[in-house]
This record gives C-alpha cells, structure tokens and sequence, in this order.
C-alpha cells in the first residue's frame, strides 16, 4: 500500500529553501531515532549538495540504544556530514548542536559572522520542541499533530548561530513502500492518510520478528499469532475491543497498539537498522531503473511507429 502526504505548503517551502540556499551555512536534519532512513527527506540532500550537514536523531530515549549506535556510525562515514543522538528529556545535549554547528563552518560562529544554519525535518519529528530548547524559550510552535509549523522562520539563538525554521516536510513519493509505514507508524503522517489496522499490522509483523519478547510481555500474550493480522485479533480480545457476538474491533485494537508503541510502551525499539535500509535502498533502485527502461522502451517504440 502506497502512502503520500504532501499538502502545498510542504511544496512552498521547498522552493523557499531553494531561494535562501546562499545565505546558509550549514543544514541541521532532524530524524527520528526509530526510523532514521525512512524520515530522512531525499530532497534535502539534493538542495543541500556538498554543504555540511548535522544529523540530529531525535527521540532517541524511544529507540533501540544499539541500534542509535549503528546508525551514528553510518552516517558519520559519509562525507561533510556529522550526527548526534538527543532527546527532550535531556536538554544538555542538545546544546552539543551549538559547538557542533561551530565544528563544522570555522569560519563563521564569530561576532558579526554567526553560524547560518537551516533546520528541517519531517513532520512531527520534534524539529519546534529541539528549536525551543536550544533558544531558551518558545518560539516554534509544538503539537503531537504533524504540520504544525507551516512558514519560514529566522531565529537568532544566540552563542553565534542563527537558525532558519522550516516547515516539516515529507517528499512528493515514498518510493520505498516499508518508509511509508514506518512513516505511518511513527505519527509522521496524518492518520486520515492511511488505514489503522493496516498500519499496525504492518508494525506487528516487524515486533513479532525483531522484539517478540517485548510484544508479548506488554499485552500479556502466551505466544504470537502466525502473523501480525492474527496478532492484533489476539491484542483486541485482551484489551475487549470486541463488537456484539464478539467480534474484535480492529479499528480500535490498531488505535491501540499505535498510540502505545508511540508512547515506548512496549519499549524503547527501533523499526530499521542501516542493513535493513541498505538492502532496501537497493531493491527501490533496481526497480526505479527497470521501470525506466521499459518507459524508455516503449518511447523508442512509438517513435519508431510514428516514423514508420
């Protein structure tokens, strides 16, 4: 099942990043923890070209700690890129963000040359709360809704670094269809975008896999089901959501699950490693290639006809 989300004012801030791309020094990508490939915006690296970037993975108090590990490491191999792993709940580290911004433009972060970084995330990363605390008091707007920042901002936060604040913003296409459920899963997407029960399936049959223990002991469950479907009927009978003549309510057990999993009640987990994503980045690839080569084929086709 594909799922895409891109209201105009995601569209709009594209093109006001495009327009501001020579005053910046420095790009500053908030992730999320739990899903560091699928909220990584393609098009920030296309903009951004060989600019320095900071990856901030947000959040991290509700991912896997080992895996958070991995993925520094992984990102910390590519080029002109550094990445630091914050939560809210510690605030001290995320003013690591302010030396690491100085770190990586030395040549600015002096009086009359502050630091000019652009901040962007997907929505519902936590990009206004991160703001928030690294300027001492409310400026960006916060929700548990995604697109709650919806204009540009320029936010001089002191210690020689002034942000540029975007809206959150997600991509035209998820190629990969795993991102768009992880996307899902994780509150990066509305709900009306998608179906819950097809969302928690999806997020069942990963847990069932990766933390089978965690699953079990959270909803007080004996064994799994075959599948994450049959999983979440087992959750919906523990938790009584059932209909006259006892029916589960798969809506309302998906509800369930999500906001939970949301919330780290079934423990800190993450949903992809960088080898998960690095397979699938392939496969994504792959197929991109051969659906352009029959497009390329059937042009050369009608072409051919046309001049017969």
């Amino acid at each position: 099942m594909a799922i895409n989300w891109y209201p105009g004012h995601m569209h709009k801030a594209q093109r006001e990043i495009r327009k501001i791309l020579g005053e910046i020094d420095l790009f500053i990508e908030v992730l999320d923890a739990r899903i560091p490939y699928s909220s990584e915006n393609p098009m920030i690296a296309n903009i951004r070209g060989d600019k320095p970037c900071i990856k901030i993975l947000n959040k991290s108090d509700l991912a896997d700690p080992q895996i958070t590990a991995d993925w520094l490491a992984h990102f910390k191999q590519t080029k002109n890129t550094d990445a630091i792993a914050v939560t809210a709940k510690t605030p001290s580290t995320l003013k690591d963000i302010i030396a690491l911004c100085k770190s990586m433009a030395p040549n600015r972060g002096e009086p009359g040359k502050p630091v000019r970084a652009l901040i962007a995330g997907i929505p519902n990363v936590g990009k206004s709360t991160t703001i928030n605390i690294l300027a001492n008091r409310i400026i960006a707007k916060t929700g548990n809704e995604p697109a709650v920042t919806k204009a540009q901002q320029r936010i001089n936060i002191g210690d020689g670094v002034i942000l540029y604040d975007t809206p959150g913003m997600l991509w035209p296409k998820v190629e990969n269809e795993n991102s768009g459920y992880r996307l899902a899963i994780t509150g990066a997407i509305k709900e009306t975008a998608f179906d819950l029960d097809d969302i928690a399936t999806y997020a069942l049959d990963y847990l069932m896999q990766a933390y089978p223990e965690q699953l079990k002991a959270r909803y007080q469950l004996e064994a799994l089901a075959e599948n994450g479907y049959e999983t979440l009927e087992l959750i919906g009978k523990k938790r009584g959501c059932l209909r006259a003549g006892g029916r589960v309510e798969m809506n309302k057990a998906a509800k369930i699950v999500l906001t939970e999993l949301r919330d780290m009640q079934i423990e800190a987990i993450s949903m992809e490693t960088p080898e998960m994503c690095i397979a699938e980045q392939d496969e994504v690839e792959a197929r991109l290639a051969e659906k352009a080569q029959k497009q390329a084929e059937r042009k050369k086709k009608f072409k051919q006809k046309r001049n017969g």
